[in-house]
């Protein structure tokens, strides 16, 4: 069964990306990063588009030079997620890719070069409703921070952060949110408290850098997890050296295990043990993998005995209680079937998606009445 998160957000100044809303309350946003080389367009394309069908509301990709910058208008108009671009130092690549339509531009302009530079990017993105994101970094910190400060610390993220802040209050523009990010999970998590009392701007999370698929979900889920249970963050980055599709479902999970956004599969199991009565672990790899294109909320448990299986059923739109010789099958919380071993992933998925159908049908009566209303 689904239930109102208790996380109380952060109150934030609204930002579009492109038409995804960011801050002042709207769905925290799940992102992700091109890795492929950006000139090769049909190969960026294809990995947005992937990125796209796992659930990734927004996609970066990389623009270091003109040539990638022609290629980005290239993609642009292949792909319907809306896109940003990471530029750093050469203030021409923002300004092209603000012609060719980008959604968001992610620069620092402190790195961008002098004043007139730094205007006319920040009047070119005024001009075209394109939004800014400043992204600081543990490792790229200004000189004399690391100077000042000796190493990077939460007062250093914070401190580069609201200078760039500052710039862009100079230049009388508000439409940017704010990233401070860093591998250490205890820095990072610091920093983005400081900085979430002193600006009014949406705050996109990341822990960067966070590693490998399985320890940079752990480091992720901690860090991003603690902040979200704050009810800090509008958007978020799960960063992760793996296929970044990896990072979309992380990021989903994520906002799902804290009920902040629903789409899918909620799966809730057991990790098995001897007085289980069908494979949990084998049943569950392959529902998940067969299920991967449901996006309507469900909550489903697989629980191999009767131990916990009834009343952990009873709580999910379709629950499995491992029994013997049959298992019993809930729906909406009440016994309803009975299946045996022999076809069970695929009576269970079967069961799943017409359950997951006929909620989706009874979801858009339901919009289709309001709106005629």
């Amino acid at each position: 069964m689904q239930f109102e998160s208790p996380i109380v957000r952060r109150v934030s100044r609204q930002i579009m990306v492109g038409n995804v809303p960011v801050g002042g309350g709207a769905p925290i946003s799940v992102q992700s990063m091109t890795n492929t080389e950006t000139c090769d367009v049909a190969a960026t394309v294809g990995q947005i588009q992937r990125l796209e069908s796992a659930g990734a509301d927004i996609v970066r990709v990389s623009v270091p030079s003109m040539e990638a910058a022609e290629a980005f208008g290239e993609i642009k108009k292949q792909v319907n997620v809306p896109l940003v671009a990471d530029i750093h130092f050469d203030y021409r690549i923002a300004l092209r890719v603000a012609d060719l339509g980008v959604d968001c531009l992610r620069i620092n302009p402190g790195n961008i070069g002098r004043e007139k530079r730094i205007r006319a990017v920040v009047d070119k993105a005024r001009d075209l409703n394109i939004p800014i994101r400043i992204g600081v970094n543990a490792g790229s910190l200004e000189k004399d921070l690391q100077k000042k400060y000796g190493e990077p610390t939460p007062d250093a993220l914070v401190e580069s952060a609201l200078r760039h802040v500052d710039i862009l209050d100079s230049l009388n523009f508000q439409d940017f949110k704010v990233s401070v990010k860093a591998s250490d999970i205890f820095m990072a998590t610091a920093a983005y408290r400081k900085l979430a009392s002193q600006i009014e701007q949406p705050l996109h999370l990341g822990i960067t850098e966070a590693g490998g698929l399985r320890a940079g979900t752990v480091k992720s889920a901690i860090g991003l997890g603690a902040l979200l249970l704050d009810g800090i963050g509008d958007t978020l980055r799960v960063s992760l050296a793996a296929d970044p599709v990896e990072e979309v479902k992380v990021g989903w999970d994520l906002l799902k295990s804290l009920r902040l956004r629903t789409k899918g599969i909620n799966f809730i199991a057991c990790p098995s043990c001897s007085r289980q009565n069908f494979d949990v672990v084998k049943t569950m790899n392959e529902l998940e993998t067969r299920l991967e294109d449901i996006t309507t909320p469900l909550d489903v448990a697989v629980i191999g005995c009767i131990v916990n299986g009834p009343g952990e059923a009873k709580e999910a739109d379709i629950g499995l209680a491992g029994g013997t010789p049959s298992h019993a099958i809930y729906v909406d919380g009440k016994p309803d079937r009975k299946f045996t071993n022999d076809h069970l992933v695929d009576d269970l998925e079967k069961l799943i998606r017409e359950k997951a159908a006929a909620k989706a049908a009874q979801e858009a009566s339901i919009i289709a009445k309001e709106t005629i209303d």
